[in-house]
């Protein structure tokens, strides 16, 4: 087991934990069993509706790697909804590459962005950046008293604007 590129999260002495969001089980499985492997617990969802009742049963994990084009509720409105009521750090891992779309992603939503296919040592030093940078520290901005629940977050709609 490959512990070398992931530390835990100092104060807590417990894995850091990542939710993976893909639709396309085969992805889902070989990231999740890539991280285990690096240390961290993986939670796994197939949409963005059940990333949405992970978060609401389980709370924030430490970060999120997002699929763009899932059905239903795709990977920037996920991520909309999840950052309207904290920093949640998001790799956004997905097939579409146009330069239009990757600037989105970055600007508005994610800390990285993978294309796919991706390569497994490269995508896990990037989730080993992003949890280095954010450090051991309370990263969830919750605004007081008007910070909705993942529950109201999962019946509203994002602007169209975002």
């Amino acid at each position: 087991m490959d512990r070398s590129f992931v530390f835990p999260p100092a104060s807590s002495g417990q894995a850091w934990r990542i939710l993976v969001v893909d639709d396309d089980p085969v992805v889902r499985e070989i990231v999740r069993i890539r991280l285990e492997r690096a240390g961290c617990e993986v939670w796994t969802a197939d949409s963005g509706q059940l990333a949405l009742e992970v978060v609401d049963r389980r709370g924030l994990p430490h970060l999120a790697i997002v699929d763009i084009m899932m059905p239903e509720m795709n990977g920037f409105e996920l991520c909309a909804r999840l950052q309207a009521w904290s920093d949640l750090p998001v790799i956004l891992l997905t097939a579409v590459n146009d330069e239009q779309t990757v600037v989105r992603g970055i600007r508005f939503f994610a800390e990285d962005y993978v294309t796919k296919p991706f390569r497994g040592a490269e995508l896990t030093a990037r989730v080993e950046r992003v949890l280095r940078r954010i450090g051991d520290f309370a990263y969830v901005l919750c605004l007081l008293y008007t910070s909705p629940s993942p529950r109201d977050l999962s019946t509203s709609r994002m602007p169209s604007s975002a």
